[in-house]
């Protein structure tokens, strides 16, 4: 099975459901870039794909960074002169400030405060809050929570330790016929936060589940990683596999409701922003294209000068565009089944392009090949509507000079990929075209 015939035949209600019931099964787990939070995480995503769990010990060297201390957290309250505890891990795991150094001491509500974090503007929401590279230590709570704490002395304790250990992320590769990679790179570092970025590991599963059973032209690399510190280990310790990337998605923010964004890679216009962009004009009622910034998610790092891969990121609503981003209340009610299903639809969408986007010769240039006598041109002219794979027939033939490629068609024509796809196997069919043997490992050229 292609992946053309998976997304016709992908039962996207069951899917969506799935996706969502993994999203919920992780949602309880207290995630860092680092610990057993993510290790844990890893273990049950490994319950759907056989992926290779891989560790980096603590002080290796990455580039012009270091992989942190392992951080893990037992416990963390804060209990008023009462022993009332008025601030508890155990309700969420996103009282504590992420990578918090251990504290127990007493302390007045003056030096308390220094520690604590809220939003005015959304006084029932916990922030979430981290300090992975600057030991510190700190509590987050609701700011109607905050205005209720009373004058006199606070027990303070966070149960954490920060010792040598190892960064952890897992790798899923599937061998195509190609060497040439599709990346789909996720962040799994966050804690109970659902639409970043569970939704994403959630997608990036039932992709890789679905695409292990495909016929792939493509190879395919699946990255669970830490954000920003993972795909740059990753990328250090994998310089000689980076060549081979041809195209790379980072996945986030699938899960809510809003309209699709594609952020550009850093080469403006990659095959695979092309492909991207015709996959949603074709697939959605709207979407927002974002040019490249070096602000974001792990393309950032993909698209750093030193590699420059063609690295996109497909989202629904973007980073820091919803309210609900960092909080408590990107929780399971904002993300929603039927979201995460129109999400992986339009991925495989974009990834259908990418498999079958290839370039033909025409083996009757000279004039057009009569498609009549072969049955494939309505018998009776005069319509003033060609049909469809009948238009994008043609147009296939004028353009197929062993340059232009089908996305190139299907663009220039304003047809839908699918029908110029469709069109070009029925010309090969016919011996009217012949497919350009696609030369391996194009990137390579650069390096």
């Amino acid at each position: 099975m292609n992946l053309e015939q998976i997304l016709t035949s992908i039962d996207l209600r069951s899917a969506g459901a799935r996706m969502y019931q993994l999203v919920f099964e992780l949602y309880p787990i207290c995630r860092s870039i680092t610990g057993a939070g993510f290790r844990a995480t890893l273990c049950r995503i490994r319950e759907h794909i056989p992926f290779e769990i891989h560790e980096v010990p603590t002080g290796t060297k990455v580039f012009d960074w270091t992989v942190p201390k392992e951080w893990n957290i037992h416990d963390a309250w804060v209990k008023n002169d009462k022993g009332e505890k008025v601030i508890d891990f155990t309700k969420s795991n996103l009282h504590v400030v992420n990578y918090s150094v251990p504290v127990h001491q007493t302390m007045t509500l003056t030096e308390l405060r220094e520690h604590l974090h809220t939003l005015p503007d959304w006084p029932d929401w916990i922030p979430y809050r981290t300090s992975y590279y600057k030991e510190n230590w700190g509590f987050c709570l609701a700011h109607k929570q905050f205005q209720e704490l009373q004058e006199g002395e606070y027990e303070v304790c966070i149960d954490s330790r920060l010792t040598a250990g190892s960064l952890t992320y897992g790798e899923y590769y599937l061998a195509g016929k190609r060497r040439d990679e599709v990346l789909l790179s996720c962040h799994a570092c966050h804690p109970s936060l659902c639409n970043d970025n569970l939704s994403g590991v959630a997608l990036v599963t039932q992709l890789a589940k679905l695409l292990s059973n495909a016929s792939l032209e493509y190879s395919y690399r699946f990255l669970f990683i830490p954000g920003t510190i993972g795909s740059i280990t990753w990328l250090a310790h994998n310089e000689d596999k980076v060549p081979w990337i041809r195209h790379g998605l980072v996945v986030a923010n699938v899960g809510d409701p809003g309209k699709f964004h594609y952020k550009r890679s850093r080469r403006g216009n990659a095959e695979i922003d092309r492909a991207a962009v015709h996959a949603l004009r074709q697939r959605t009622e709207g979407f927002e294209l974002l040019e490249f910034s070096p602000y974001g998610y792990d393309e950032r790092q993909y698209c750093s000068p030193g590699f420059n891969l063609a690295v996109g990121s497909l989202t629904r609503t973007p980073h820091g565009r919803f309210p609900q981003y960092h909080t408590s209340a990107d929780d399971l009610n904002f993300v929603h089944p039927e979201a995460l299903a129109g999400s992986l639809a339009a991925y495989l969408s974009v990834l259908q392009i990418l498999e079958n986007n290839s370039r033909y010769i025409n083996l009757n240039p000279k004039g057009e090949p009569q498609l009549g006598k072969r049955g494939l041109y309505r018998a009776i002219g005069g319509s003033a509507d060609a049909g469809q794979l009948e238009l994008a027939m043609l147009w296939v033939l004028n353009l197929s000079d062993g340059n232009h490629s089908l996305l190139d068609i299907a663009e220039r024509s304003g047809l839908e990929f699918a029908a110029v796809h469709s069109a070009a196997k029925t010309l090969e069919e016919y011996q009217l075209v012949q497919a350009v043997p696609e030369t391996s490992g194009e990137q390579r050229e650069r390096w």
